[in-house]
């Protein structure tokens, strides 16, 4: 601290070679008017914004400063140490001149000769000469012996050889010196490059407690920059402690700061072995051996295990170990100059991203679980975001989530796929009774029905759909969330996520609903009841669209309204599968009007018809009033349309049953009961079992075997023969070929069962004009043809 009381100047004048005040750290503190007036003028937010934003820039300015002068900050901490080691080289000496001070000669009056006197200043001159060969030597006194400093030791070493032993002389412990001085620099290197070896070990043992730590910080929000000011006083304060720890030779090993993922690395004998190989002039070979050394940990890293895809921690372990990895080299990137480059470390990452979709690929593909899926595309998120962070490119992996997405959507299509069967099989096909208003409530929650009428009926009541309307729709409800859930930290725009939710709901409705639909349909003892349940339950489903899209609008707050947004298929859906039913419902309908007609027991020989239809028939009759009567909750057209359909059937199954070829022989009696069956379907018909028929629309199903019957029972052939072919003939309906089936089917009952009437007079006669008729026919038919 200044004397002025102008706070912390900086750590060193390396570091910074501007003057920042400590104040400059830490956060403004406003006056106490000034907090009161923001606080009173609601302005709290706004102000916390800005003086977020203010911490942001100074966050982003520190991390450039620090990234830029912290090899220089190094540096300067080496030559301080230098000089420390010079200073205590300068106390030795002293006390080395203070005990080999020159011996004082005696007086000249104690010599006895001159002899003596040459030989005291001889011993006199070399003591001399000694003293100051051997404190050229005295550096060498100060080599480390096992205590690590070896940097220093080699700066020391440099200075023996280059000038302290050239100014020593040619002695023979010079000599000795001058000769251990390559041994000591090789076991300096050797010494440091075991520790190096030492390091690379530890990081691959601990890379995933490293990643671990890293996207704990990004899952947390915690940022790098967040950290800077608390890591620069730490290091200011304690900096002569880790300087110690740095430079003693101390295996590396895992510290549990608390602090950022990189800071749980000692990374000192990165730094030591690089001093070392630097001042040896080996510099290339260093940066060589840990770029190779570094790229086959890398291989390893990327192998993933062959049960990774089982378990979601097989997948956390990965990811860890590889961000753990990059974390290092990173940090080596910015603590170093030139030991990696940029180039390198994107050339290792590119190469590790590709390895590592490669591999995701592969193990995503085993999962069948879409909770499980989910997970991991979570942990890739966040793996991307971490790695994001430290500056790698990550997009390819949010490409490699877009196809997981596809993935996931299948296997959601898959899981709903079986939810929708256990509902339609579960499903009684009946209307739901409401009881009370609270059950009226909580259907209405489950499902947008809104009908004016039935709010006003009192308790109980039924609503008009089945049970299985509001589960299929909350089924619905719970895809789209479950789409969400993928979609999200996509980095994707709200129109692109709601563009996918889209679409995946719409396979969701034309794949998977429509073919439990069409299963539910088309299973076996489906009765006409269930069918018009069907039918009434798909048209709900189909109103209800539009609410399914405003829903998906406001999950993903994008307008419904929106320019080239996808539609729901939901309507073509519901409707494919009414059609379905509709046509089931036709077929089924026909399939039981042939079985009452199976019961058909007539006697084509018999003599005279009687005067009420066959049990059969009225049997058929009751039936199809008792099934159109269910058919009042169809749409209009729907119902108008299986009853048409069912009378045509009908029509067309009786005029089969009576030109069947085993029916060979049809005599007057049994053309008259079959008649009168006739006619009761006829009044059926014109009853109007279905509303909104126009006039007798109905009756003209019947209308082809009405023509026919009447031209038999009237005898008629005249004013058939005459008018046919006209627009307005009478018999138009009746073809010729039916016709004559009929006729020929008459003349052999008329020849065979009176067998005296050649020798009756109107025997013969109705026999020649049956005759005629049936040859009048072949001609008209004959005449047409050609």
């Amino acid at each position: 601290f200044s004397p002025a009381g102008r706070g912390l100047k900086g750590f060193c004048t390396v570091c910074y070679q501007d003057v920042i005040p400590f104040h400059s750290f830490l956060p403004i503190t406003p006056r106490p008017v000034f907090l009161r007036s923001v606080y009173d003028g609601q302005e709290h937010g706004l102000f916390m914004e800005k003086l977020e934003g203010r911490i942001r820039n100074h966050d982003r300015e520190i991390e450039k400063m620090c990234n830029h002068h912290f090899q220089g900050f190094v540096d300067s901490i080496t030559e301080l140490l230098k000089v420390r080691g010079e200073a205590q080289k300068l106390k030795v000496k002293k006390g080395v001149d203070r005990f080999l001070t020159l011996p004082k000669l005696p007086p000249l009056q104690t010599l006895n000769t001159m002899d003596e006197l040459r030989q005291c200043r001889l011993q006199q001159r070399n003591i001399a000469t000694t003293v100051d060969k051997l404190t050229h030597c005295l550096p060498g006194e100060q080599l480390p012996q096992g205590g690590g400093e070896y940097y220093p030791a080699l700066r020391t070493l440099d200075q023996l050889e280059h000038s302290c032993l050239p100014q020593a002389g040619a002695y023979l412990f010079c000599t000795i010196m001058a000769e251990n001085i390559p041994r000591l620099r090789a076991h300096i290197r050797d010494v440091s490059m075991s520790d190096l070896k030492d390091f690379l070990e530890s990081i691959r043992k601990h890379s995933d407690k490293i990643g671990e730590k890293a996207m704990k910080q990004v899952s947390g929000g915690v940022r790098f920059a967040d950290q800077l000011h608390f890591l620069f006083f730490f290091f200011f304060f304690f900096f002569h402690v880790q300087w110690r720890h740095i430079s003693t030779r101390d295996p590396p090993h895992i510290m549990d700061s608390g602090l950022g993922a990189h800071d749980l690395v000692d990374f000192s004998p990165v730094y030591r072995c690089l001093h070392i190989y630097t001042v040896l002039g080996a510099r290339d070979t260093f940066e060589n051996y840990y770029r190779n050394q570094r790229r086959k940990q890398a291989r390893l890293v990327l192998q993933p295990h062959s049960n990774m895809h089982e378990t979601l921690e097989g997948y956390r372990r990965y990811f860890n170990q590889i961000v753990g990895f990059f974390v290092v080299e990173d940090h080596v990137l910015h603590t170093t100059r030139g030991l990696v480059n940029r180039a390198y470390v994107e050339e290792l990452w590119e190469l590790s991203l590709s390895k590592t979709i490669a591999a995701l690929r592969t193990h995503s593909s085993y999962c069948t679980d879409p909770d499980l899926l989910l997970d991991l595309k979570n942990l890739i998120v966040l793996f991307a975001d971490t790695l994001q962070g430290y500056g790698f490119p990550v997009n390819q992996l949010f490409d490699m989530l877009l196809e997981m997405r596809d993935q996931y959507g299948e296997i959601l299509l898959k899981k709903w796929n079986t939810s929708f069967r256990q509902i339609l099989d579960l499903d009684n096909y009946s209307p739901i009774p409401v009881a009370t208003e609270e059950d009226y409530r909580r259907v209405m929650g489950q499902f947008p029905f809104q009908d004016p009428e039935l709010e006003k009926t009192a308790f109980p009541k039924k609503l008009p759909f089945s049970a299985f309307v509001p589960k299929v729709y909350c089924q619905i409800k719970e895809f789209i969330y479950a789409c969400l859930k993928f979609s999200e930290d996509l980095h994707r725009s709200s129109t692109e996520i709601d563009d996918m939710i889209r679409k995946s709901t719409n396979l969701l409705l034309t794949r998977t609903l429509s073919h439990c639909l069409q299963y539910a349909i088309k299973k076996k003892n489906v009765g006409l009841a269930e069918l018009v349940q069907i039918i009434i339950n798909t048209t709900h489903l189909e109103q209800s669209c539009h609410f399914l899209e405003e829903f998906i609008s406001n999950i993903t707050n994008v307008p419904p309204g929106t320019i080239n947004a996808t539609k729901l298929y939901g309507t073509s859906t519901f409707k494919d599968a009414r059609h379905t039913a509709e046509e089931e419902i036709y077929t089924n309908l026909n399939q039981k009007i042939d079985q009452f007609l199976q019961l058909a027991d007539y006697d084509w020989m018999v003599a005279q018809g009687g005067g009420t239809a066959s049990d059969y028939l009225s049997d058929l009759i009751a039936f199809l009033c008792s099934t159109f009567t269910v058919f009042t909750h169809l749409p209009g057209k729907v119902a108008q349309t299986a009853c048409m359909s069912a009378c045509k059937h009908l029509s067309t199954s009786l005029l089969q049953l009576l030109l069947e070829s085993d029916v060979r022989q049809v005599s007057m009696g049994a053309l008259h009961q079959f008649n009168t069956d006739v006619k009761e379907c006829e009044r059926f018909a014109r009853a109007g079992p279905v509303p909104g028929f126009q006039g007798d629309t109905l009756l003209l199903a019947f209308i082809d075997l009405r023509q026919l019957l009447d031209l038999f029972t009237q005898w008629d052939w005249s004013t058939y023969l005459a008018d046919y072919g006209r627009p307005t003939c009478k018999y138009l309906r009746v073809n010729p070929h039916t016709a004559l089936a009929l006729l020929e089917k008459m003349k052999d009952t008329s020849r065979k069962n009176n067998m005296f009437a050649q020798f009756r007079k109107n025997e013969r006669d109705k026999q020649k004009l049956i005759d005629t008729v049936v040859k009048q026919l072949r001609n008209l038919i004959a005449t047409h043809q050609s």
